[in-house]
């Protein structure tokens, strides 16, 4: 397992302005000085986090799967982040994992945030993405995801761990910061495998404030990077090796509970 770098970009949005935020995340990956094998955004990262789906939504291979195409392949890294989706009659709050040659995977967010009505406006998704890049393995998931453990669970149908880096891009207001940052160490340790968490900056079109607190934690749950409040680029390396040693260590996955997961109801879709 080699080592893999990693960028991520805490950022404010403009509210429901694809055009502008596609302009502004453009820019700022051209800041990365260092190259890097993936670069994450945060959580509907074209609009805000926004209930206008019908307003907002994009077919796939449209705008912005174009542009994060035309972003992997002149950086040479994998890009990732969520934005709005209409496929089939229905809406979907989409995680797009976009490869340099092109290739892509989706996960649709599948815990969607009902206190916001998220679940009134979107489908939800009923399946996990792992995807692998220089022999990771990668599991991408979206915000409210975050408070569920049973669907990060890192056990593989074989009884093994399935993946080694888990990612939450998000919009996770500062009111509920206190929860992002212990959760997020709770999913490493949890899961023994290295944790990311991208969340933005700002103020949205609600009124609703945001603090990033975008975090890098090792699966011991020590933070290698956090940075709260501030619009950043970060990269970090993270490192195969010591990962496999403290997991020959501890293999808590060993004493691991069995269980089986139920696919969501999911009322909108048809």
């Amino acid at each position: 397992m080699q080592d893999l770098k990693v960028s991520i970009i805490q950022s404010s949005l403009h509210w429901q302005n694809t055009s502008a935020n596609l302009a502004m995340f453009e820019e700022k990956i051209w800041q990365i000085e260092e190259s890097t094998d993936l670069i994450i955004l945060p959580e509907m990262f074209t609009t805000g986090f926004s209930m206008e789906a019908s307003k907002l939504a994009e077919p796939m291979n449209f705008t912005t799967f174009k542009w994060m195409r035309q972003m992997a392949e002149q950086t040479k890294a994998c890009v990732c982040g969520s934005y709005i989706v209409k496929e089939n009659d229905n809406y979907y709050n989409r995680l797009l994992w976009m490869t340099p040659s092109g290739e892509y995977h989706t996960y649709d967010k599948r815990h969607l945030f009902r206190m916001a009505n998220e679940h009134d406006h979107y489908s939800a998704g009923s399946k996990r993405l792992v995807v692998s890049l220089k022999g990771w393995r990668i599991c991408p998931l979206v915000c409210y995801d975050l408070r569920f453990p049973v669907f990060s669970r890192n056990i593989s149908s074989e009884g093994e761990l399935a993946y080694d880096l888990a990612i939450y891009v998000a919009n996770w207001p500062e009111a509920r910061v206190a929860a992002w940052d212990v959760l997020l160490q709770a999913r490493a340790i949890e899961n023994l495998c290295y944790t990311i968490g991208v969340n933005r900056t700002g103020e949205d079109g609600k009124g609703i404030n945001y603090n990033g607190s975008s975090a890098i934690i090792s699966p011991k749950g020590e933070k290698i990077y956090h940075n709260l409040f501030d619009e950043k680029i970060h990269t970090t390396s993270l490192n195969g090796n010591e990962l496999i040693s403290f997991r020959n260590k501890f293999p808590a996955q060993l004493d691991a509970d069995k269980f089986t997961l139920e696919s969501p109801i999911n009322p909108l879709a048809k």
